[in-house]
């Protein structure tokens, strides 16, 4: 039954660092409301997080990215590490110093990037030994190297280093790499202790992996509910399988994880994954999706997503979205964002980015206010019903056109 009222589950305070509280759950599903307390302001859950890779959003400023709705941004270890490296950043003092967000950040550990960027990656117990995909200067990353680069940054929220596999592998391959995880996990831990990360703002989440193994899952997530972290995260996901497949595997996971810790899906941010994860414990997610689909062309709409760049839009001078308040649709025409796009003008891409990350902030608010009203399968329903996900990765066709823009 739900309770909003009141938190029904909260974390330990990390020295009033961080806090977890549970406001609300659903009681026909398994979708949580809650709130993240850090050091550089709350972030209310169910939260989508906007990717910031290089320190940056894409075309967008922090300012923008912050209008759209957005509480907390990733940026992504491996690349900082290559471009401009942990050193320029705390001559900057920091990484929020750096890029210009106060707001708080996230630094994914780059273990997803050396897998399926960096060139002879080679695993041992040790690490990763790796050459950048940028000049093929040689490198290693350790679960000790991975939380002092994250802790160099000045994260708010930092992951350990995991070990991801390609799929598919036999099982034996998927426990080994789950096996080593955990490893990996309990070192991070105590180097994260050793380095007085009690001191800093920065906490430690651990990852779950398991491959499509769902008895794998639900044993990894039941062991990393027995780890010193701050969170618990879901990886190895979102990495081609079929929606059932990732949907059963969430299902095989949650239940297992801790009720008083956030749950954060990586790498996941279709407007459907994200109702489909909420539906099914989750808390936190992010992905680069949004802002990548949006630069070419691909937005979304209550109706689902739509090709900007398609003919039918030419003549189309009211608003993309008229339900929504973000810039593009506000300030802009349809037919000017469609122009934009077939001029080649750097203005597209940075409205259609608005438009993407405003409509999953306000699917996210969407969520959060029908937990409180005890309504989210209602909601999660009637989501379903409207919204058409392409088939095609590649925003083409009429097809797309919302109802009464053909």
């Amino acid at each position: 039954m739900m309770r909003a009222s009141q938190a029904i589950a909260s974390s330990t305070a990390l020295n009033g660092r961080f806090t977890f509280s549970l406001l609300a759950t659903d009681e026909s599903t398994l979708a949580r409301r809650g709130v993240i307390e850090t050091t550089r302001g709350a972030i209310q859950t169910p939260v989508f997080m906007p990717v910031g890779t290089q320190a940056t959003v894409k075309t967008l400023n922090p300012r923008e990215v912050r209008e759209t709705g957005a509480q907390i941004i990733l940026a992504n270890t491996y690349h900082l590490m290559l471009r401009p490296g942990v050193d320029l950043i705390q001559e900057a003092g920091g990484l929020h110093a750096f890029m210009r967000w106060d707001g708080p950040i996230l630094t994914d550990s780059g273990g997803f990037q050396v897998f399926s960027l960096a060139t002879n990656a080679k695993v041992t117990e040790e690490g990763v030994r790796f050459a950048s995909h940028i000049d093929g200067s040689k490198h290693m990353m350790t679960p000790e190297s991975v939380v002092d680069l994250q802790l160099g940054y000045g994260s708010d929220i930092m992951m350990q280093l995991d070990h991801l596999i390609g799929l598919p592998a036999e099982r034996s391959a998927i426990q080994a790499a789950m096996d080593r995880s955990f490893r990996w996990l309990d070192r991070a831990v105590s180097h994260y202790d050793q380095r007085d990360g009690s001191a800093s703002r920065s906490v430690l989440f651990g990852i779950q992996q398991g491959g499509m193994e769902a008895d794998l899952r639900s044993w990894a997530a039941g062991e990393l509910a027995n780890h010193d972290v701050a969170g618990c995260a879901i990886g190895g996901l979102s990495v081609g399988e079929p929606k059932p497949v990732m949907a059963a595997m969430l299902e095989a996971t949650t239940p297992y994880l801790p009720a008083n810790k956030p749950r954060y899906l990586m790498g996941v941010g279709s407007p459907e994954d994200l109702w489909d994860g909420v539906a099914r414990g989750v808390d936190m997610f992010d992905c680069v999706l949004p802002t990548r689909a949006a630069r070419n062309g691909a937005l979304y709409t209550p109706d689902g997503r739509i090709n900007i760049k398609n003919a039918s839009w030419r003549h189309v001078h009211g608003p993309i979205d008229a339900s929504c308040d973000c810039e593009a649709c506000t300030q802009f025409s349809a037919a000017y964002v469609h122009h934009l796009f077939r001029a080649g003008e750097v203005l597209g891409l940075r409205l259609a980015s608005v438009h993407n990350l405003r409509f999953l902030a306000r699917q996210m608010e969407e969520m959060r206010a029908a937990l409180e009203a005890e309504t989210f399968a209602v909601a999660y329903d009637n989501f379903q019903k409207q919204y058409r996900p392409v088939a095609n990765p590649s925003p083409v066709g009429p097809a797309q056109v919302p109802k009464g823009k053909r």
